[in-house]
Formats: structure tokens, C-alpha cells, sequence
């Protein structure tokens, strides 16, 4: 984060640490060698893991974020008429509209077998349906519902040559029978075909969108981290061969959770200390803000919405969050406590800083809001199990006025880690200043009370400083 008053990585840098600055945005560079291989004769790497090199000795700062974009489609009503001379089909348009849904379903059964549980397979492929039968006339409604059964059986079954036929063959069926349908009633639908198209398109266009957002927390912490911090030890060759790492909120948890896996394990995490500013892996004991997203964390409805347009959310309500009637002041307090931060970087922030995040991450991330805190992808290694096995010194610093990430929320952690090996601050003082979310590497203190105890912690830990 980079402004007048202050930037983290060129204040860590200006004190002798080679500096980096990662960005995580789930590209899973551990299966994707050969380019890695390729980025590691450069100065830097492409895609992420993005990689900015400030300075001279021994850090990373992790700072996982997942900068894209997507937006919303718009479904259009289509009307109907009276006019009993004009019928919306086209016997020439069905072919092609066979293909179109044969090879949207033949994608869905391709994406879906193994991908997630039946019951959320199904939860996507009944919606598609469901608007597909809003096309049919009543009297087509049960013939059309038995095809769309028979598809749906087949979209659960390991997707082969034969069975693509019997979809492609029932995809006639249907369109068919819609198109029969229509032969038959009246007021007729009128332009009908066009709609199944788009309602074709928009199924196809979820389906993209879930392969474009199709990894979660475990991802990060498998495949992203591991390969970031292996081309910056290659970069800046430290002599005992360890890293110092700061993690922001996520950055923070990953870094728990890093620390936690090698605890479990016995092994070695090649980490000489980590700092973790604003985070957790245990959230049940505070009155974190982000509890109020719990009601929507239903796994079948979130696969539904793959990703979040967050960026595009916070920016849109940002401009209006400071005028009358004040409904979203709120999201001001959530990032940081009143005059703490520079107007100017404040807006930076909120426009800028925020991005798509994929609801596999996010479903994965409100583990830490239930009993256990954060677990793996699978449910069955519980993070905060193993903090009392790790051997890295750890620096947890809390902010005062903190609505995401509570100091109880923090400590709830730090209690877990071995008290020779961890210390813990909660920054803010009971007439001020306070610090709220992103004040910690933001603020206009942080310079002077955050980054120094940073520096003095991490230098401790810098065999290279030494």
C-alpha cells in the first residue's frame, strides 16, 4: 500500500530487507511448472503469484488478493401475443439450438462429475430447467419435465461417448417437444426459440464463470504460497535459507494455517518468523462483522453465484456511503476508525484494493466462524488443532477498533501458539488513536507505532542482521 504519508514494503525495504510484495490470486503456479520454470530466468514472474521486488536482506509480505472482475447478466422478458398468424418457431433455427443445448448440457456434465457433491449438481441443473419449462404450455409440461429428468440422471454418471449421444438425442426431444408445444396453444409464446437460446447462453456463461474462479483457500496455501516463496528464496538466496513473512488479514491466516500444516507434520516451514496483523483462524468467541454473512454461506446456493463481485460492490456503494441518510456509513467503520486514515488513500483503497472473490474461498474461509475454526477444504484438518506444535516465532498485532477481525478474535488464536514463542499487541489507545481493519498497514500512526515494532520483531529474527 503506497501513499504520501506512508508505504509498508518501502519502509521495510529502506530498513535493509529485501522486500516483495505477493499477491495471491489462486493461479495455482505448483501444477503449472513449466512456466515457472521460464519465469524463474526473469526479474519477475507472470501471472500471479505477482511479485514487486522493493529493496536489500530477508522478508515476504503476503497479501493474497484476487483482482478480476465479472458482472452480472440481464435477463429480458420476451411478450406474448395474440396474433394467431404469428407462430415463434422456426423449423430451421432447431437444429442449431439442438447443438447449442446438447453441448451446454455435455459441458455441465463435464464440469459437475467430481466437481461438486449431486445434491448441489443438481441444485444448478434444476434451475436451468425450471426456466426452461417457464417456455413450455401447460399441456407439454409433463413430457418436457420426464425428459428433463432423464438428462439429469445422465449429467450424474461419468460422461462418455455413449452417453452423450442419449443427451444430445434427448436435447432433440426437448426441443421438440417445445416446439410442438406451441403447434398447439394459444396466445402462442412468441419469439420462444430466442429465449431457450439465451436461457442456453446464461447457463454457459455460469458454467465459464465457475471455471474461472475454481480454486479456494487450500489452493492458495497448497500451491500459490509454496511457489512464491520458493522463486523469492531463489531470488534473494538468504543464508539459512528462511524467510520472514507478514501477512494482512488472509495473508495472516495463510500464514497460521502454513505454520499449523508443518507443525502437524514435524516439518520444517522455512520460516525464521512470521507477523500477523488483523487475523485468525478462530473467529466463534468475537462479534466479528463478517458473522452477518453466515445466513448465505449455504454451499448449493453460493455455487450458484461462483464469485463475489466485491471490488465492483464496495466501489459502487463507496460514493454514496457519507451522505445522508448514512445507511452505509458502516462500511467506512469496517475499514478504518474516524481520522485515521488520509481521505485520499481511503478512497484508494475502497475503489481499488477490493476484487472477485470466488464463493470457494469464501465458503471455505466461513469455517473459522464455527466450532473448530478454520479446517482444510475437506473438513478434516482443523488449523488450530496444530498451533501448539509449531517452532516459528510468531508477532500477532490486533487493532482496537477492529469490526472484521476483533482483538478476542485474535487472541483466541495467539493463545493456541506456545507463549515463548509468540507475541501479542493490540495497537489503539482508550482516548486514541484507534485502528480499525486496515489502519494497521494504513493508518496515519501505523508508520510510527506499527512499522517500528514490525522492525524490531522481525530484526530479532534475521540472522542475516545479525
Amino acid at each position: 500500500m503506497k501513499c504520501c504519508q506512508a508505504s509498508f514494503a518501502r519502509h521495510m525495504s529502506m530498513q535493509g530487507f529485501d522486500t516483495w510484495i505477493v499477491e495471491v490470486r489462486g493461479a495455482g503456479l505448483s501444477m503449472r511448472g513449466s512456466e515457472l520454470a521460464a519465469a524463474n530466468t526473469k526479474s519477475d514472474i507472470t501471472p500471479g503469484p505477482n511479485l514487486d521486488e522493493s529493496s536489500t536482506t530477508k522478508a515476504i509480505v503476503a497479501i493474497p488478493a484476487e483482482n478480476m472482475f465479472t458482472s452480472q447478466h440481464q435477463i429480458s422478458e420476451v411478450p406474448v401475443i395474440a396474433d394467431k398468424n404469428m407462430v415463434g418457431t422456426s423449423i430451421s433455427e432447431e437444429p442449431q439450438l439442438v447443438t447449442k443445448l446438447a453441448n451446454a448440457l455435455a459441458q455441465l456434465g463435464e464440469i459437475f462429475s467430481g466437481y461438486v457433491k449431486d445434491s448441489q449438481l443438481k441444485n444448478i441443473a434444476d434451475s436451468f430447467f425450471d426456466r426452461v419449462s417457464e417456455l413450455a404450455p401447460d399441456a407439454s409440461l409433463a413430457s418436457l419435465e420426464e425428459v428433463s429428468e432423464r438428462i439429469l440422471g445422465l449429467l450424474e454418471l461419468p460422461q462418455t461417448s455413449v452417453i452423450s449421444d442419449q443427451i444430445s438425442n434427448l436435447s432433440q426431444r426437448l426441443v421438440k417437444i417445445l416446439g410442438e408445444g406451441q403447434q398447439n396453444v394459444s396466445p402462442k409464446l412468441f419469439g420462444w426459440q430466442e429465449r431457450l437460446s439465451a436461457t442456453i447462453e446464461d447457463l454457459q456463461k455460469q458454467l465459464e464463470l465457475i471455471i474461472s474462479y475454481d480454486w479456494d483457500f487450500d489452493h492458495y496455501l497448497e500451491e500459490d504460497v509454496p511457489a512464491a516463496m520458493d522463486y523469492i528464496r531463489k531470488q534473494s538466496v538468504p543464508k539459512d535459507g528462511k524467510l520472514l513473512a507478514i501477512g494482512h488479514s488472509m495473508g495472516g491466516i495463510l500464514l497460521y494455517a502454513m505454520v499449523s500444516k508443518c507443525g502437524s507434520q514435524g516439518a520444517e516451514p522455512e520460516l525464521a518468523a512470521i507477523v500477523t496483523l488483523a487475523s485468525s483462524v478462530d473467529y466463534t468467541t468475537s462479534n466479528s462483522s463478517l458473522k452477518l454473512l453466515l445466513p448465505f454461506a449455504d454451499p448449493a446456493e453460493m455455487l450458484r453465484v461462483p464469485a463475489i463481485p466485491l471490488g465492483v460492490l464496495l466501489s459502487t456503494t463507496y460514493p454514496i456511503s457519507s451522505r445522508a441518510p448514512y445507511i452505509l456509513s458502516l462500511l467506512r467503520s469496517q475499514i478504518s476508525a474516524k481520522e485515521m486514515m488520509d481521505p485520499e488513500l481511503l478512497s484508494k483503497l475502497i475503489l481499488n484494493n477490493f476484487c472477485t472473490v470466488p464463493a470457494k474461498v469464501l465458503l471455505q474461509l466461513t469455517t473459522a466462524f464455527r466450532d473448530g475454526g478454520l479446517r482444510n477444504r475437506t473438513g478434516t484438518f482443523f488449523f488450530k488443532e496444530h498451533l501448539n506444535k509449531i517452532k516459528v516465532p510468531v508477532l500477532a498485532l490486533a487493532g482496537d477498533e477492529d469490526l472484521i477481525c476483533p482483538p478476542e478474535a485474535v487472541y483466541e488464536t495467539v493463545k493456541l501458539i506456545p507463549q515463548h514463542l509468540v507475541t501479542y499487541k493490540v495497537l489503539g489507545e482508550p482516548e486514541g488513536p484507534h485502528y480499525a481493519h486496515y489502519d494497521l498497514v494504513g493508518g496515519r500512526k501505523a508508520v510510527h507505532e506499527v512499522y517500528p515494532c514490525i522492525i524490531e520483531f522481525l530484526s530479532q529474527h534475521d540472522e542475516v542482521s545479525s
